[in-house]
């Protein structure tokens, strides 16, 4: 029996140092509960690889796995230099253009028209993850004339932003719809969406899914930021990608946005992932900084559902070491008597008119008032199991569901054990299984007690309305 013992899930990454049967095993045994497939690297068929691994893994442990299909997005590059790259210095002018003929110390290919449409002089563009500040001080219907605020060097095919502009492109280009089918087909859990600027962006994803799998929109561009309120209602959950988000927004903004975006999510019932750049020395390190270690604490204090590892374990040295240091830091977070003071001083009020919301509610407290060793979900959509998982319980919450997609998804939200059980025709039935799953996931021991809630009719999405407290017996 595999148990967690925190309530904070851990996503990592597969990629070429996580590809063998024998890592992905290793890698979920020290802690990772959700696998995400990068799809802006790799082949469909090593996706495909990776995936059935994981399912096979889950099929001998018993152990319901999520997993998430990374889409890419429009990724903004420049060209390439006749030398690889150039030396650069502030005040140096440099021009950006059309022109696919590899650049020099004067000029460099900017292969998106689109992109110097809606530059203006006075914007500017952030390249190699901010490395490179540039100022556009001139434009013409095919160039960007720019002048090097900061930076050292510039090399092939870096990265570009260009913060406070929302761009005239699509947030699912040619490529994402390939990778999107073919991710849907291979059977993953979760879509993540890139690059979202606005809800019609969502939208879009959200028709082209058709309920296929559940739709998770990344974080990563100020445009988000703006349209959050909407763009949320067209999701199912929310990773806050600080990578480019942190480049695109100024550095300060960053931990106090986590924290605003973290709650907002946390409250509307569905789960949010903080990512990125948690514990990259350890790309090439065994230990991770000090300073990581506090950022992953940071977002569990935060109460993210999730917190994730990207190329620490994709393509870094140190894999397992990286989900071992994760997995301890938000064990030990879980267990400072601040965090429970954190999380139960700004917990969602309110029943929203729902009787589902009212026993969802009445059950945290009733499992705080009488020590239940669980909360335990029966469930056909994943709603009361998400419901019962945004006011974050100090026990855990056990999800009996008969369908296996809805335990894979659930999976990565905060503190849910689901199980796939055969449905339950009355109340009583319900109450047995309920009580034996206790004692078979060793949530529950004779004499303990645990809080159940149930719908009736069973099957029925939606319609939680039933509370039971039962003793689990020898």
């Amino acid at each position: 029996m595999i148990r967690r013992n925190r309530q904070t899930k851990i996503v990592a990454t597969l990629g070429p140092a996580s590809s063998t049967r024998e890592m992905i095993e290793k890698l979920f045994r020290a802690g990772v509960d959700v696998f995400r497939l990068n799809f802006s690297h790799g082949s469909h068929a090593d996706h495909r690889a990776r995936l059935s691994t994981v399912r096979a893994l889950e099929a001998e442990t018993g152990r319901p796995v999520g997993v998430i299909a990374d889409l890419q997005g429009p990724k903004l590059r420049v060209g390439k230099f006749s030398d690889g790259k150039i030396a650069i210095a502030p005040g140096q002018v440099i021009r950006l253009d059309l022109d696919p003929t590899p650049g020099d110390g004067t000029r460099v290919n900017l292969p998106h028209p689109e992109i110097i449409a809606v530059m203006s002089p006075g914007d500017e563009i952030l390249i190699d993850d901010g490395k490179v500040r540039m100022r556009i001080r001139d434009k013409g219907p095919d160039f960007l004339s720019g002048e090097i605020v900061t930076g050292a060097f510039l090399s092939d095919r870096k990265g570009f932003n260009v913060p406070g502009v929302i761009l005239p492109i699509a947030a699912l280009t040619p490529k994402d719809r390939v990778d999107l089918e073919a991710a849907l087909d291979m059977g993953v859990d979760w879509i993540a969406q890139s690059f979202v600027q606005k809800p019609e962006d969502v939208a879009e994803a959200r028709d082209l899914i058709a309920g296929r799998a559940a739709l998770m929109i990344k974080v990563e561009k100020p445009s988000a930021l703006d349209h959050i309120d909407a763009m949320l209602e067209l999701a199912d959950g929310v990773m806050l990608a600080r990578g480019d988000l942190g480049v695109e927004i100024p550095a300060e903004n960053v931990p106090s946005v986590q924290k605003h975006i973290v709650r907002k999510v946390r409250f509307s019932g569905k789960p949010i992932i903080v990512a990125t750049q948690m514990l990259e020395s350890m790309i090439e390190n065994a230990r991770p900084t000090r300073a990581e270690a506090s950022d992953v604490a940071t977002a569990v204090y935060d109460g993210a559902d999730a917190v994730m590892l990207s190329a620490e374990t994709a393509s870094g040295a140190w894999p397992v070491e990286a989900v071992e240091i994760m997995d301890k830091i938000a064990t030990r977070t879980e267990a400072d008597e601040t965090y429970r003071r954190i999380i139960d001083s700004d917990s969602p009020t309110g029943y929203e008119g729902s009787a589902s919301d009212a026993i969802t509610a009445a059950a945290h407290q009733v499992a705080n008032s009488i020590k239940a060793t669980c909360i335990t979900n029966y469930t056909s959509s994943g709603s009361t199991t998400l419901r019962t998982a945004r006011r974050r319980p100090a026990m855990p919450i056990l999800c009996l569901t008969e369908h296996t997609a809805v335990a894979r998804r659930l999976v990565l939200s905060y503190g849910v054990h689901p199980v796939q059980v055969d449905g339950a025709t009355d109340f009583a039935s319900a109450v047995r299984k309920a009580v034996a799953q206790a004692r078979i996931q060793e949530m529950a021991n004779p004499g303990q007690r645990i809080v159940i809630t149930a719908g009736v009719p069973f099957g029925t999405s939606g319609s939680t309305n039933i509370l039971r407290v039962a003793i689990v017996e020898e």
